[in-house]
């Protein structure tokens, strides 16, 4: 080996040990690979040019996933990395224990049908958004009309085949239809002391905590409450309105109101002909 070889050589190692890389050299030395692969043989790089590997984190990631018992499909929706590369980042790892068949599905139809379906429910919640702005502040005549139309599809009616007097009972389970009835009451006038309250409820509900949601609702105490009616449990039914969310139906009832229920109809014939006025035209009529 000639001494201007000798000294590239040793210039080569000297670089190497202060860190460059192969590439630096080649550029600084003008160095072939080959030549650098002979010189560097034995020569351990410095760790200044060990690089960080990005995907360091993301295997450490893999290996807690398959650890907490996660498969290859639901490791590869969290780590964005092919399911050939989870294998081997985990394929010392034990296998996790088999699934119950019905928790299985369950998590496969989420994972193909749960996108969707929040979808569906983000456009359904803004449409419903966008729809209750459209309405804004009722005016006392509008809400004259949804009251009263409230009141004759869920309230008590005197029966054709009874000529007698009932007062106003109103009975309902939902609480935007309970406060649109108690404004309605109060657009008519009926004082707050004659309004009776009583709730009925399944016999396995949270009944205090029903009377008192009911109470908060339309702004009274408790006291201010009659017994409730109870109904009992039938094992044969199958009901789905149970949980935190039942508080059963509240019921109210207007004393001395028997004239107030003949006002009520009258303004509902209104509304129904009214509504027959709106009807369109029929070419067969303007031919008549």
């Amino acid at each position: 080996m000639g001494e201007d070889t000798r000294n590239i050589r040793e210039a080569v190692i000297a670089l190497r040990r202060a860190g460059k890389s192969r590439r630096e050299i080649r550029a600084e030395l003008g160095v072939s690979n080959r030549r650098l692969t002979e010189w560097l043989q034995g020569v351990p790089p410095a760790k200044e040019i060990y690089r960080h590997n990005a995907k360091d984190a993301l295997r450490m990631r893999a290996r807690e996933l398959r650890i907490a018992g996660k498969t290859y499909d639901e490791i590869i929706e969290v780590v964005p990395v092919s399911k050939s590369t989870v294998s081997l980042w985990v394929r010392d790892l034990p296998k996790p224990p088999p699934r119950d068949p019905t928790e299985y599905a369950l998590m496969m139809n989420e994972r193909r049908w749960g996108p969707y379906r929040r979808q569906r429910d983000q456009l359904r919640a803004q449409t419903i958004s966008d729809c209750a702005a459209e309405i804004g502040r009722l005016s006392d005549r509008e809400l004259l009309v949804a009251g009263t139309a409230l009141y004759w599809a869920e309230g008590g009616k005197r029966k054709p085949w009874s000529r007698s007097q009932i007062p106003i009972q109103f009975t309902n389970s939902d609480a935007g239809i309970i406060e649109i009835f108690e404004r309605w009451l109060d657009l008519l006038g009926v004082s707050p002391e004659d309004r009776k309250y009583r709730i009925s409820i399944h016999e396995s509900a949270d009944i205090d905590g029903a009377h008192k949601f009911w109470a908060d609702l339309v702004g009274v105490g408790v006291d201010r409450f009659a017994r409730p009616t109870i109904k009992r449990h039938n094992p044969k039914t199958v009901r789905h309105n149970t949980g935190d969310t039942y508080k059963g139906c509240l019921v109210i009832k207007i004393k001395k109101s028997a004239k107030l229920h003949d006002r009520i109809e009258g303004w509902w014939k209104g509304c129904v002909t009214s509504s027959r006025e709106r009807r369109p035209v029929r070419e067969e009529d303007l031919v008549r």
